[in-house]
């Protein structure tokens, strides 16, 4: 069993790197996601681990292994169905409307995992708006992990991971079967490109966005870190974009500078407009 010592650093390392909150009570989970990073890097015990992380700088390579095994990267094609349905039936027509001129549209996908998101959100343009077939799509996606990086970047997925979400016809139209394993086809991986980014480290300069995904994120932060994050994303987002959060997340009584604007049964996110 872990220390208390023990798991208070490990929530101070956590909180530092990536802003987890660990409550109490967490020790079981935290035993479990560190243990085996213990033995990969050639300690036997968890505690001897620990002891060692405590005569390293802070922050170091052992700090940033600590928080991306504590990262929960749970994740599945078309996630809840309904924010891509409202995506597909109201969003993206209004948007598409909106850009014929310029004939661009751009997308951030935060927190994006092992890639299903920013690949549903390219799915979805191809297979319902053929006429985008000339448009400059652009669809960045990022994530704190560099291994969940690597996974999306492959964009190889186990016949579980294609079948949590993922309609079959759209699984024969856009995937390529590899014996146990399915590979995205190269015109929806090309739509995304993939980098590292920490919502509360730096960020690299980045464009404006019509669409901000950031959802089921939100709720391992506290309200601090919450309200940070969204004061930070305004600027990224077109006056008449839209934010998506998880179904659990809201700007309410956190950000005043964002309103909710129902979809179908998606709540989404505006920028309440400021005065001239």
């Amino acid at each position: 069993m872990i220390t208390h010592r023990d798991f208070e650093l490990v929530r101070a390392v956590a909180f530092e790197q990536a802003a987890i909150v660990l409550e109490r009570g967490k020790e079981y989970l935290v035993e479990a996601r560190l243990t085996p990073l213990a033995l990969r890097e050639g300690f036997p015990t968890l505690s001897s681990f620990l002891s060692a992380l405590r005569c390293q700088p802070s922050p170091g390579l052992l700090h940033s292994k600590i928080a991306e095994s504590l990262t929960t990267n749970e994740t599945s094609f078309f996630r809840d169905g309904h924010p891509f349905e409202a995506l597909r039936r109201s969003i993206l027509p209004e948007l598409i409307a909106k850009r014929r001129a310029q004939r661009r549209l751009t997308i951030w996908s935060g927190a994006c995992s092992t890639g299903q998101e920013p690949f549903s959100i390219a799915i979805t343009i191809r297979e319902y708006f053929p006429e985008l077939a000339d448009w400059r799509i652009d669809i960045l996606a990022t994530d704190y992990s560099p291994s969940v990086l690597r996974h999306a970047e492959d964009g190889r997925y186990n016949r579980i991971e294609v079948s949590r979400g993922l309609p079959p016809g759209l699984r024969e139209k856009y995937f390529v079967e590899q014996g146990d394993e399915w590979q995205i086809a190269p015109e929806i991986r090309s739509m995304v490109e993939f980098k590292q980014l920490n919502l509360i480290g730096s960020w690299p300069a980045l464009p404006s966005f019509d669409l901000i995904f950031l959802r089921n994120v939100m709720i391992y932060f506290d309200v601090k870190t919450k309200r940070s994050i969204l004061d930070r994303i305004r600027p990224f987002l077109r006056r008449d974009g839209y934010l998506f959060l998880g179904s659990s997340e809201t700007t309410l009584n956190i950000a005043p500078h964002w309103s909710a604007v129902t979809h179908d049964a998606t709540v989404v996110y505006k920028l309440i407009p400021t005065p001239e």
